[in-house]
């Protein structure tokens, strides 16, 4: 019975080393750099909504701005960086990235430099300061988040999901095919609305600071499931009153009809099976005020880039601009692993959207989506000093999205080319 106890002892240590303690501290306090600096003789667009701000000054004390305008002097002894006739934006968002490619298992304990590295090539040097995990194994996402926070490591601030919530029986087939059985029996597949509750409210526990529901789930190739609308409405008004958004993963006009009636925030993705979703249903989402990440890259980077696919997918997305519905940036990033903007940003363009239009997507809109738009969203006096540095003006050349040449984080440089 002693060597019994030993060995249940010692497992349960290693469990608990393995599976818990890499979640603990999950919502650490941000810190915001220290120092002042300054950016001189740059355009600044202050706002996708008011004209840029030409040959002006932007200052960052201890994190924070503190002052922008034309014709501003730079205060005595503080650093100017080396950005003539830039361009200077806040911050950009995706809002919808993932960490689960097998590299960023070593978030968890992983060499610093490593990660920095793998964060810098994904993130921070295509200018983001903020972005949102819509479903990662929380060890691993907790974990980053922690290490972030704690300056170890260079990356932007992270909004998380923890585990997304499929239908009974409705993990995508492919997911199935790349994560094993273990890893599958911890995906919350609820059947009954309590199940559903329960399952943010685990999220929750563990750190999450919103709700992914995959409403319309591919269980295989052309084959859709949707989840049944008890349990999604479950699901959302538990998260709604933790204050939480909730994002829905739709795949099509079944699953878009759940989100919408289960009353989501946030259209992950576009819908792929287009079969439908007709300009009513469109016009319902913008009068529920729900949100729409496009994510028009991913489909064609890892479905089939093939006109007949994509060309309904964008006429879709050009609809919902058309009626005014609001659409933030994300990429999929992290589950596509072509990390490159360049193509979204011209798949948008394809969709109508202005390059003004792109720039609220990537910086106002998702400020106001996610109730940060004191702190983060434009450049202004008192705001957090969030800055992303182009080497071009994307208002006259759209792949000036793409060429970052400084990623700012709360006054502190994430990444310079």
């Amino acid at each position: 019975m002693r060597n019994l106890l030993i060995a249940a002892t010692i497992i349960a240590g290693i469990v608990y080393f393995l599976m818990f303690w890499p979640m603990r501290d999950p919502r650490p306090a941000s810190r915001n750099g220290g120092g002042t600096f300054a950016f001189q003789n740059v355009k600044v667009y202050v706002s996708p909504d008011a004209p840029p701000l030409e040959a002006a000054t932007v200052v960052v004390r201890d994190g924070r701005i503190s002052e922008v305008g034309t014709n501003l002097p730079v205060p005595q002894g503080v650093r100017v960086l080396a950005c003539d006739q830039c361009i200077v934006t806040a911050g950009f968002w995706n809002a919808h990235v993932h960490f689960t490619e097998p590299k960023y298992n070593d978030a968890i304990w992983g060499h610093t430099a490593s990660v920095d590295a793998d964060i810098q090539d994904m993130l921070t040097s295509r200018g983001f300061t903020t972005v949102v995990d819509a479903g990662s194994d929380p060890r691993v996402s907790i974990s980053l988040r922690r290490r972030i926070e704690s300056g170890e490591l260079r990356g932007p601030a992270i909004y998380l999901a923890g585990r997304s919530i499929y239908p009974p029986d409705g993990i995508p087939y492919y997911v199935k095919q790349v994560v094993s059985i273990w890893i599958r029996w911890l995906m919350p597949q609820p059947g009954t609305p309590e199940d559903a509750a329960a399952a943010v409210e685990s999220n929750t526990a563990r750190g999450a600071d919103l709700t992914k529901l995959f409403t319309g789930s591919y269980v295989a190739r052309g084959h859709v499931l949707a989840m049944p609308l008890p349990v999604a409405k479950a699901a959302v008004d538990t998260a709604h009153r933790y204050g939480q958004l909730v994002y829905s993963h739709p795949s099509d006009v079944a699953g878009t009809k759940v989100a919408i009636a289960a009353g989501v925030d946030v259209v992950a993705h576009a819908p792929d099976t287009t079969d439908g979703i007709d300009q009513a249903l469109l016009q319902t989402i913008v009068d529920r005020r729900m949100a729409m990440i496009p994510t028009l890259e991913m489909f064609a980077t890892t479905v089939t880039d093939k006109p007949e696919y994509i060309r309904p997918i964008h006429q879709l997305v050009a609809k919902f601009r058309s009626l005014g519905g609001e659409i933030l940036f994300g990429t999929d990033v992290g589950y596509m692993e072509d990390y490159r903007t360049w193509g979204e940003f011209e798949a948008m363009s394809d969709c109508g959207m202005t390059p003004m239009e792109i720039l609220r997507s990537l910086t106002v809109a998702p400020a106001l989506r996610f109730h940060a738009q004191n702190e983060k969203g434009t450049v202004e006096p008192g705001k957090l000093g969030d800055l992303t540095v182009l080497d071009d003006d994307p208002a006259v050349h759209l792949n000036a999205f793409a060429r970052v040449r400084m990623t700012i984080r709360s006054g502190r440089i994430l990444y310079s080319r």
